[in-house]
């Protein structure tokens, strides 16, 4: 299964143009490091799954994020599109797949950067394990997951099974590009940061 033209589920995320490198986000994160907050939690246990439930905004309090939520489908090639170029602070979520907090290994992608700058997912590896990721549904809950890992890997080492395996409980796998850039061949590697689901909140009607 492949990922758009340029985001293969395969073989990685090559979209981007530049690399930027330090950013308040970034340093936020560095700072935290340097106070004792750097150090991974204790794990904490999974909540039970929920009922399908479409995503339509994910919020990452640790990197300021807050964006709308795109469906995304895989072509006839079996690859999967990434959101619209001219959007780059909508992330997508492959709806083949479980929505964030059923059971399962739900993917939500994003560019890091384009050709006008940067995208919503530019700090995605500043993210620490303990750090929170929020999902508001279309039912009115709100899917709250902790990172337990942020990794990068070169695309011609990807993991496929440990990324996109099947889990029993509620997780999500968030992804970008990373890694060393050329015109020729994109970036070199994913970011990818794994969590798995701890609470649910509830709207008030």
């Amino acid at each position: 299964m492949t990922l758009c033209a340029t985001f293969s589920l395969v073989s990685g995320v090559v979209w981007a143009f530049s690399d930027p490198s330090d950013t308040p986000a970034v340093t936020a994160a560095r700072a935290n490091d340097a106070a004792g907050g750097g150090a991974p939690p204790a794990r904490q246990a999974s909540h039970a799954p929920l009922a399908r439930s479409l995503p339509v905004k994910i919020a990452i309090p640790g990197i300021f994020i807050e964006a709308p939520v795109t469906g995304l489908d895989l072509d006839e090639k079996g690859r999967l599109g990434a959101p619209p170029m001219g959007r780059p602070k909508v992330v997508g979520w492959f709806r083949g797949g479980p929505s964030p907090g059923e059971a399962g290994t739900s993917l939500i992608v994003g560019h890091r950067d384009t050709k006008t700058g940067p995208a919503i997912f530019l700090n995605l590896n500043a993210l620490h394990p303990g750090d929170l990721v929020k999902v508001t549904r279309a039912d009115r809950t709100t899917a709250v997951f902790t990172v337990d890992e942020v990794k990068k890997y070169a695309k011609d080492r990807f993991p496929d099974n440990k990324v996109y395996g099947a889990a029993r409980r509620p997780e999500l796998r968030l992804m970008t590009c990373g890694g060393n850039f050329d015109k020729k061949n994109g970036y070199a590697a994913n970011v990818v940061v794994f969590a798995h689901l701890v609470s649910v909140r509830k709207q008030k009607a």
